[in-house]
């Protein structure tokens, strides 16, 4: 038997739960307002990188931002991800993969003034949305991590403590950029060239 939740006074916990008093993931909240017994369990219908990548975000983030997962359960009517086990996870695993090499990565090393242009170098690839494409990416990311950490040796502590301050607003920033790709993963076609 399901315990019912209300949308409205639903707070996304971090990790599984088991039962609805114990708190409730993104995952699970998703189910028990669908009225299905309470689990993580992908659901027939859903995409397994978007399972997977909103499992992922919901134990990553904070209480505060994890809140904003909300935004892609059933409500109102409407499932945001069902009927998405439809054959793109291909196409959405590539997104994934552009947005770790092209927007996360560089954010990072933006952190650290000596590496600016690594950063740019890794923006400047072209859009990964294939396997060659990812293949062509692959000794520029090998370059940027061989040059992260050499610079990370040579400086140490000292250049981190320098970059720490600046650490939470490229960490809020990310986790904007990672609810806004999850987003355009539910319908990747729309997603143009």
């Amino acid at each position: 038997m399901t315990t019912a939740i209300d949308f409205n006074d639903l707070f996304l916990s971090k990790g599984s739960h088991g039962k609805c008093d114990n708190g409730t993931c993104f995952q699970e909240a998703r189910v028990v307002l669908l009225d299905l017994p309470k689990t993580d369990d992908r659901q027939p219908g859903v995409s397994r990188v978007l399972h997977s990548m909103g499992i992922n975000l919901n134990d990553s983030f904070p209480d505060d931002r994890r809140q904003e997962l909300k935004r892609f359960l059933p409500h109102d009517g409407i499932d945001p991800l069902a009927d998405t086990d439809d054959g793109r996870d291909k196409q959405r695993s590539y997104m994934a993969l552009d947005w770790l090499i092209r927007t996360y990565t560089p954010a990072f090393l933006d952190l650290r003034p000596e590496l600016s242009d690594v950063a740019a170098e890794l923006r400047g690839l072209r859009r990964i949305v294939d396997m060659a494409a990812a293949e062509a990416a692959g000794p520029v990311v090998r370059a940027a991590r061989d040059k992260s950490y050499a610079a990370r040796d040579a400086a140490r502590d000292a250049a981190w403590d320098a970059a720490r301050d600046a650490l939470q607003p490229t960490v809020h920033q990310l986790q904007t950029s990672a609810i806004e790709l999850y987003a355009s993963m539910i319908n990747p076609q729309a997603v143009t060239a």
